[in-house]
């Protein structure tokens, strides 16, 4: 045992202690929280009799409500398609997924963007991966299979943020200091005349209002400092094993979608921003230079529009040879590697069938943009 121990590189042994660590932090968390709800009706029926403890009890109850386990749920707001909906798509997903060696997604949805990641909903954890359609606009075929398999096998067990025990965990203390916030409104600035009717009683009203609400601030304050401190250890703790994870989803790109295919996706990263900027200027440019009725259909080419943009902006920057990448270790460390050709394509017919299966799901996501705008660049999550 000695001998195996001290054979285990560094960062393997580091790995596997920030996990050991992780789960002990996140079986604490489950652990606090049963207590909570366990201690709050027993306090609440047993001294059911007295005042103190059922208010206590009540106290309790919403921390352990606060802390309660999320099981996650498709947003309400996106389309969502079933493998019924878009065969095509579906196939080409399962044999990414077969390819990989992680399981399929459940269901598809649509996003205004530029990402790709794999939520969980369900008290089962059903997978659904979330396209971003400025991503799926702006890469190429090939590059969308990389960003795809990437993502199916970073949100995979393999990555310990994404098992259900350390997940939920991290969810719940990032929901629950969220419900323990600070309310910004619960504060009156009132400076009344002094000739108002009632104003001292107003202004002692308020008075005794603000005391009650910096005294349940203070309250909050030692709750949600914990929740948050320990969202931070937990983070901490997975980092190691999060990055491993990183760099077999970038191996599981070039193997599935190609080597070339996996650095281009790396280095198209940076488009992100300027994709979504064009994104803005062609809902701005629909709004106002081409009004029409409320509630009619955008125009047919807005994503034609944005991938031609990427095209361009591509050419652009790789004309430039003094631009630096957008990850430049991963990128190296791709192409240092033994060059991978495609196991999984995304041919002419097969992308013309994806197409025809997303039209209507875009002009969903196109009538939304033109509704709500377009949300500012971020990195892509399938690609961190």
């Amino acid at each position: 045992m000695e001998r195996d121990r001290r054979s285990l590189p560094v960062s393997a042994m580091r790995v596997s202690a920030g996990t050991a660590a992780a789960y002990a932090v996140a079986g604490l968390v489950h652990l606090v929280t049963a207590v909570l709800f366990v201690g709050s009706v027993l306090l609440i029926v047993i001294g059911f009799d007295t005042v103190v403890q059922p208010m206590m009890g009540l106290v309790l109850l919403g921390m352990a409500l606060a802390l309660r386990p999320r099981t996650g749920q498709l947003n309400p707001d996106l389309p969502t398609l079933r493998e019924a909906d878009a065969p095509a798509l579906f196939d080409l997903l399962g044999g990414i997924a077969d390819t990989c060696g992680v399981r399929a997604p459940d269901a598809v949805q649509l996003a205004p963007e530029f990402s790709v990641a794999v939520t969980h909903y369900g008290f089962s954890r059903k997978r659904c991966l979330v396209i971003g359609l400025p991503l799926w606009a702006a890469y190429p075929p090939q590059q969308r299979v990389a960003a795809i398999a990437h993502a199916l096998v970073y949100a995979a067990p393999r990555n310990v943020r994404s098992r259900a025990f350390v997940a939920m965990a991290l969810e719940s203390l990032t929901a629950g200091s969220w419900t323990v916030r600070a309310n910004e409104t619960a504060h009156i600035s009132w400076n009344p005349s002094l000739l108002a009717f009632g104003a001292e009683d107003v202004a002692l009203g308020a008075r005794s209002f603000n005391i009650r609400g910096k005294v349940s601030e203070w309250v909050l304050w030692l709750p949600r400092t914990a929740m948050a401190a320990t969202a931070r250890l937990l983070l901490w703790l997975t980092l190691p094993a999060t990055r491993g994870a990183l760099l077999e989803a970038d191996d599981a790109a070039a193997r599935t979608a190609s080597s070339e295919a996996a650095v281009a996706a790396l280095n198209d990263q940076d488009l992100a921003r300027p994709v979504c900027i064009e994104a803005h200027r062609l809902v701005i440019e629909t709004k106002t230079l081409a009004p029409r009725r409320a509630g009619a259909a955008p125009q047919q080419d807005f994503w034609e529009s944005l991938a031609r943009q990427a095209a361009r902006l591509r050419e652009q920057r790789d004309g430039d040879a003094t631009r630096a990448l957008a990850d430049a270790s991963r990128v190296a460390r791709l192409s240092a590697e033994p060059m991978h050709l495609a196991a999984v394509t995304l041919d002419e017919p097969g992308s013309t069938r994806i197409a025809a299966e997303l039209r209507l799901p875009e002009m969903a996501v196109a009538d939304r943009m033109m509704r709500d705008g377009v949300a500012g660049a971020q990195q892509p999550t399938a690609l961190r």
